[in-house]
């Protein structure tokens, strides 16, 4: 090559680059977290007329290429950590993440085959071991780290399937699908993520086999419903290849009763999937851990670490608890996961995994278990479902604003409604809301949450950042209040 080697290796040169290119974008980090605004406001069109790519033939320099980043992406982006960032499962991060993340990058391992990554397939192992011991599963390693909580759902819900066919003597894996898969059925609740639709048409079933089971007061699951589901599908000749319950459901943070859903899954020999993605938070909680209850009873768990445990994204992962299942999707392949290694107790993890190539991301939960230590840790997760309750009482007291559900885990459902509104019909009232979301997004001020339960057009505060106070968000809903007033009498 006619310029100096880019690649990051062990030379002199190699070395000092990283280390100019590492120093130079961390200080731009530190220079951005002090900016006041929590968005510069800029709107799609603007975003579009703003960046312009400048792909040189000769480049620009690893400075240069930064300087470039930090005014077209750094600069522009949403501000995570800021007190009235709250519209989303979209939390700030541990410090310990982001020193993780340099260490993840640099040595960039590959998680599939250990001779690509040695010494992070067994802090991986003990994680899921870990992890299964927290859930309440017999002692073991079944399970994986996974990109988030929409493959961990995928993961889940193609096992049980397979499971359900296996049962029947025949292996999806090596011949497809059979029979008639217009009876083949799935049930969640009205709440449940969107992604169990996305996998069941991922795995050719299509929206139509999922079945949507009513939920009560509080946006959980409706026993008597359910079990009304489940005998009329039987009445029809329908199969039931699994139930997906909920530990927190995206908007109101509903866990679904976890225990008896358990139970009748069980009765009727029916695989249940528990989508904890944002609830499994609680297994480190000191006040809340009951909430999961029975979450050790079901056959297989998502969890995500880059919602209310404040990795960085992505991080999250998958737990199976009867290791044998795994068996329904493995694939040997000769250069990754051989026999031969196999017969020597080698651990491939690509046998459990439905990527091939994958980021060490266990490696952060590791490093933010062991600084903060299990206390810390219980202690700011449960800051956020504590301070949820408190901003409910606040809300509730408040004459404009109206509480639209009791707060769960960490998010409030909430809207405004004014008196001079109050004939005028709950559509005056839904685009007067969704007009406040909209315009503190675009003043750079607030990002608040525009959602609707049981048909209410509601607001929505995600608390999952630890460092935000009551008085914090009191200021938020008076900007919400006064951004309100401004749109009434434009």
């Amino acid at each position: 090559m006619s310029r100096s080697n880019p690649i990051l290796a062990a030379s002199a040169q190699s070395t000092e680059a990283y280390q100019q290119a590492i120093a130079q974008s961390s200080a731009a980090v530190v220079q951005w977290l002090q900016q006041p605004e929590m968005y510069q406001g800029k709107s799609v069109a603007e975003l579009r007329e703003h960046i312009k790519l400048n792909f040189t033939a000769q480049g620009l320099g690893n400075q240069a290429a930064i300087e470039r980043a930090i005014e077209y992406f750094l600069q522009d982006s949403l501000s995570v950590h800021h007190p009235q960032c709250v519209a989303h499962l979209h939390c700030p991060s541990l410090v310990i993440s982001q020193a993780a993340e340099v260490l993840i990058n640099a040595t960039n391992q590959s998680m599939d085959s250990w001779d690509q990554s040695p010494s992070a397939t067994i802090i991986e192992l003990k994680l899921i071991e870990w992890l299964r011991t927290q859930v309440g599963y017999p002692a073991g390693d079944a399970g994986v780290f996974t990109s988030g909580g929409t493959q961990s759902n995928l993961m889940g819900l193609m096992l049980a399937r397979d499971a359900f066919f296996a049962r029947q003597g025949h292996s999806v894996q090596q011949d497809g699908l059979v029979g008639n898969l217009k009876k083949l059925k799935v049930l969640c609740s009205e709440n449940a993520h969107f992604s169990v639709q996305k996998n069941m048409a991922l795995m050719g079933l299509g929206y139509q086999s999922v079945t949507r089971v009513k939920t009560d007061q509080y946006a959980r699951m409706d026993l008597h419903d359910l079990a009304e589901k489940v005998a009329q599908a039987e009445a029809n000749g329908e199969q039931i290849l699994a139930i997906v319950a909920t530990a927190g459901t995206t908007d109101a943070g509903a866990i679904d009763p976890l225990r008896a859903i358990a139970e009748l899954a069980a009765k009727h020999q029916i695989w249940l999937h528990v989508d904890a993605a944002w609830g499994s938070a609680l297994l480190l909680s000191e006040q809340y851990r009951h909430y999961l209850d029975g979450i050790e009873l079901v056959d297989s768990i998502t969890l995500d670490f880059h919602k209310q445990f404040f990795q960085t994204i992505s991080c999250g992962a998958f737990l199976l608890k009867d290791a044998r299942h795994y068996e329904l999707m493995r694939y040997q392949a000769a250069y990754l996961n051989s026999e031969f290694d196999e017969a020597q107790g080698v651990p491939n993890l690509v046998s459990k995994s439905l990527q091939t190539t994958r980021r060490f991301d266990a490696l952060k939960l590791w490093m933010g278990l062991e600084a903060l230590g299990q206390k810390q840790y219980a202690e700011i997760i449960d800051h956020g479902v504590t301070l949820a309750q408190q901003v409910a009482q606040y809300v509730a007291e408040q004459p404009s604003l109206e509480l639209v559900m009791q707060p769960q885990l960490a998010s409030v459902l909430f809207r405004y409604r004014p008196a001079q509104l109050a004939g005028n019909g709950d559509a005056a009232i839904a685009l007067l809301n969704q007009k406040i979301g909209d315009a503190l997004l675009e003043s750079g001020r607030a990002n608040v949450g525009v959602t609707e339960h049981n048909g209410v057009t509601c607001l929505k505060m995600t608390l999952l950042n630890p460092t935000v106070t009551l008085d914090d968000i009191k200021r938020l809903l008076s900007l919400v209040e006064t951004t309100a007033e401004q749109l009434l009498s434009a």
